[in-house]
């Protein structure tokens, strides 16, 4: 389940507004719970700043590169980085992840370290950009081989580049993962079904796979 909040923060950075979150004024321990941890610090750049770095190509690996050392001294497991719209309207969302699940304090934290490493060094440039630090919630994304072993056994739901057997859409339980392919059992998820009734057992690369998530069961 995710975990909506916003945070305020110095350095020139402002509240996004959206429905059902958490609003935390500085030094203020106010905390209400929703479904996600989302934070929303905007970087506010002068119009000079923006006029001296607006041609400056966006750096995606080096924002993966800081954010994975952040997180990492954090114990914490970046599970997606990625940049959203364009001009003011740019979003750039990290999605965290860790053992027992990710908490509020987490995104605060790592939002604020990111955050300041990113205006410092001048990551992101151009015009203002807002900053978005969240769980990755019961449908997690897989992507990388490190997700498909730890979620081996749970069920998900994917589609691949190229057709397998004629389709590119599955959903089934994740049996194994090894040497870059995985097994999808893709009997269907009922409580109570018959012993006759079986489903395919497929066999996908990984570099198949365009993308993945896990399948939420309860």
């Amino acid at each position: 389940m995710r975990l909506p909040s916003r945070l305020s923060f110095g350095m020139g950075r402002r509240i996004i507004g959206i429905e059902n979150c958490c609003v935390v004024p500085a030094f203020v321990e106010t905390h209400q719970w929703a479904q996600a941890h989302f934070l929303f610090p905007q970087i506010l750049l002068s119009r000079r700043q923006r006029q001296a770095i607006g041609f400056m190509a966006f750096d995606i690996e080096k924002v993966r590169e800081i954010v994975d050392r952040v997180a990492a001294s954090s114990g914490l497991e970046v599970v997606e980085v990625e940049l959203r719209g364009g001009g003011k309207a740019r979003m750039l969302r990290l999605v965290i992840d860790k053992p027992g699940g990710v908490t509020h304090e987490d995104c605060a934290s790592l939002s604020r370290e990111v955050g300041t490493i990113l205006d410092v060094e001048d990551v992101v440039p151009g015009l203002a950009y807002t900053l978005e630090v969240s769980s990755p919630g019961l449908d997690r994304k897989l992507s990388l081989p490190a997700d498909f072993e730890r979620f081996v056994g749970s069920r998900v739901k994917l589609m691949t580049r190229n057709p397998v057997h004629g389709g590119r859409h599955f959903e089934g339980r994740l049996e194994s993962f090894s040497e870059g392919k995985l097994m999808l059992d893709t009997t269907p998820a009922k409580k109570k079904l018959k012993a006759e009734v079986s489903g395919q057992k497929l066999e996908i690369e990984l570099g198949n796979v365009e993308k993945a998530n896990l399948v939420p069961e309860f």
